[in-house]
């Protein structure tokens, strides 16, 4: 059986799509930030972010590790996904929304940095889709094979 291996990375307070795959240039092409392979979070933040902050996003956003390249950002409404274990923290007073967007690299921590960055912190990041694969469909540990 051959070796498989992830194409990207979530980190730990992430969910949604993860690619494995026993195909070295697949992979490569995957998460190599010169293949410029588009990737989609939808991105719970706290606040609702106005068409400045969105803007700014599409801009692209100032970093310590440098500017970030221009993303697709929109405002959506609530998606349906999966409960989340643990829920994320609330606050009364504080209201929350969603926000797709789509990046085509892969900072270390870069959608929750580009929206804090914004104004905006993430509450919940949920990676969509990876090019033309996507999570929908799929609940929490569900898996399909698809053969490319």
């Amino acid at each position: 059986m051959p070796a498989v291996y992830p194409a990207g990375r979530l980190d730990k307070d992430s969910e949604g799509l993860l690619l494995l795959t026993d195909d070295g240039r697949l992979q490569a092409r995957i998460a190599e930030p010169r293949y410029k392979t588009a990737k989609t979070y939808l991105a719970q933040v706290e606040g609702v972010p106005d068409e400045t902050a969105l803007d700014s996003l599409r801009a692209g956003v100032a970093l310590k590790d440098g500017q970030t390249r221009p993303a697709e950002a929109k405002a959506i409404d609530t998606p349906a996904l999966w409960d989340r274990d643990p829920p994320i923290r609330y606050r009364k007073n504080v209201a929350d929304s969603w926000v797709s967007l789509t990046i085509s690299e892969g900072k270390n921590r870069q959608v929750r940095r580009m929206t804090a960055a914004a104004g905006y912190p993430t509450l919940r990041l949920v990676r969509w889709s990876v090019g033309d694969w996507t999570v929908e469909g799929l609940a929490p540990g569900e898996w399909r094979e698809i053969q490319v």
